[in-house]
């Protein structure tokens, strides 16, 4: 039996990156069924068609985790669907970086505002489902920059309160079988890390033992095997997969 077997998930920002190696590997490990929630809706609609050119097993949403309201839609979409929610990963998230004494409101607001309350509104309507049942698996995708990057304090402070965020969750889902844990990507293989330039790109290989980038489907790997009855017993954690650099 494949060790997502019979499960259904949600990925937010599913449609590329590390969401998107998440999506596949949910899919070749057995999910029965994956939502993605996307911003980007035709991105979303090309990866579910790539990933199940059936239609029946990963689907589509377009959604801003950052507004309510779509957040909800969106979650009563996929209940209707799958009519259960087993997993939930929140991958969705920006950067707008720029030194703190740079920095403008809009950036810090922003960043605040997709990544950490675009996983406290996932979250407020999806762990009741799974208090409901008695059963759930929440992985937030945090950051090693919540240990502090220059140029990143809004996203460190996002993915900061992420993994303490994610510690209280485990606390209060554990009598309910839910467990939450984080994992902490070091430097990814993805477009939003192509963006980086060359010089920090060089600056950071240095502080990396194993010499190289990671790759989404490493990420993926670990969300898989954090979603599963594996990793039953594994809860309140942040994973840090980073190559060796923290």
């Amino acid at each position: 039996m494949s060790k997502l077997s019979g499960k259904y998930a949600i990925v937010t920002g599913g449609e590329k990156g590390i969401g998107r190696a998440i999506v596949k590997r949910f899919v070749e490990d057995g999910a029965a069924g994956v939502a993605i929630l996307g911003l980007d809706l035709n991105a979303a609609q090309q990866t579910a068609k790539s990933i199940d050119p059936t239609g029946e097993k990963v689907i589509a949403i377009q959604c801003d985790v950052g507004n309510e309201q779509q957040v909800a839609d969106a979650i009563k979409i996929t209940m209707d669907k799958f009519k259960t929610i087993d997993i939930l990963v929140n991958n969705a998230g920006i950067t707008k970086d720029a030194m703190f004494h740079k920095m403008t409101n809009e950036q810090w607001d922003s960043v605040i505002n997709v990544n950490f309350y675009g996983v406290y509104h996932t979250c407020k309507y999806v762990v009741p489902i799974m208090r409901e049942k008695n059963y759930g698996r929440i992985v937030n995708i945090a950051s090693i920059s919540a240990f502090g990057l220059p140029g990143q304090a809004n996203y460190s402070a996002s993915k900061g309160a992420i993994i303490s965020f994610t510690k209280t969750l485990a606390k209060e889902g554990g009598p309910k079988n839910i467990t939450a844990n984080c994992i902490a990507p070091g430097f990814i293989n993805t477009d939003m890390y192509k963006a980086v330039p060359e010089k920090i790109i060089a600056e950071h290989m240095k502080v990396i033992p194993l010499k190289r980038l990671g790759e989404p489907e490493e990420i993926a790997g670990a969300a898989s095997f954090l979603a599963s009855d594996d990793a039953s017993f594994i809860s309140a954690q942040c994973l840090i997969v980073s190559g060796g650099s923290m």
